[in-house]
């Protein structure tokens, strides 16, 4: 994915994002990871990612974030 494709990808994100609301943000988030995992192969390949995600939301909380 090229810079512009994942700018275009993550303003897309954003723009759903307000457009449904604080209070069905998680439902939209959890669905559209559900689709972007279903068009991996292989668990092996979405773990780390998940864990990725995981150690960085840690990380926000120890700075106080």
């Amino acid at each position: 994915m090229t810079d512009t494709d994942l700018d275009q990808s993550y303003s897309a994100v954003c723009e759903a994002l307000s457009q449904v609301g604080e209070a069905r943000a998680p439902m939209f988030l959890a669905m559209l990871c559900l689709s972007l995992m279903s068009r991996f192969e292989r668990a092996e390949q979405v773990l780390p990612l998940i864990e990725n995600a995981w150690a960085q939301c840690d990380k926000g909380a120890d700075d106080g974030r």
